[in-house]
């Protein structure tokens, strides 16, 4: 059984900006980091939104929002690739937790995307079996990329691994709809939206370019 949100989607988003913009200012709060919360956290949580994300060690979900414990559901893998046990986590997080927000987190420069990228020339070298799993979701955004972004290829690289990255972020988002039932049906009825978003790792601000449902 659901819980009643405590805040909206856009409440949750806004949080986690003003969070984001302390964080790229130098001047966090570190709120909700010490023994009463946590204190307060033993008998349950309700966190303000889930965040699936990339599992890269430079995306720490909790440092880069300024939030603390219990604040967000922080699911994670390399490349942020939509599998089974994330839907699964993340649905817990809509149908228990009752959290009114999921965040798509993506990054610059990441080495999931890199991967694939290279995965597609005829010459790469072999993966791992489990890696080449997660290569081979990203690769969709990688050809759709070759499809619609310029060549960019003075470096060599004919693609632009940031607007792959973008791509992706926005696959992810789609995946997460076209997959669970729960998830879209929540949105479709105005509690629960889903934001695609990038954080830049040299300057640390996180940028949405994609909303799914109303903030």
């Amino acid at each position: 059984m659901s819980t009643t949100p405590t805040v909206t989607p856009g409440d949750a988003w806004s949080q986690m900006q003003q969070g984001n913009a302390r964080f790229v200012e130098h001047r966090p709060e570190h709120p909700h980091q010490d023994a009463d919360r946590r204190a307060e956290l033993s008998g349950g949580q309700q966190p303000i939104a889930a965040l699936f994300g990339c599992a890269d060690s430079r995306l720490a979900a909790e440092i880069i929002f300024d939030v603390g414990l219990g604040d967000l559901f922080v699911v994670r893998n390399a490349g942020q690739v939509v599998g089974d046990t994330d839907l699964g986590s993340l649905e817990y997080a809509v149908a228990v937790l009752g959290i009114p927000l999921i965040v798509v987190l993506g990054h610059d420069s990441c080495g999931a995307v890199a991967a694939a990228i290279s995965s597609i020339d005829a010459n790469s070298e072999p993966q791992t079996f489990y890696l080449q799993r997660v290569i081979d979701m990203i690769v969709p955004s990688v050809k759709r990329a070759h499809r619609e972004l310029p060549d960019k290829g003075a470096s060599g690289d004919p693609l632009d691994a940031r607007e792959v990255g973008r791509l992706h972020i926005e696959a992810s988002v789609g995946a997460l709809l076209e997959r669970s039932i729960l998830i879209s049906e929540a949105v479709a009825g105005g509690r629960l939206a889903v934001v695609g978003a990038n954080y830049d790792l040299a300057n640390g601000t996180v940028e949405a370019h994609t909303v799914v449902g109303r903030l």
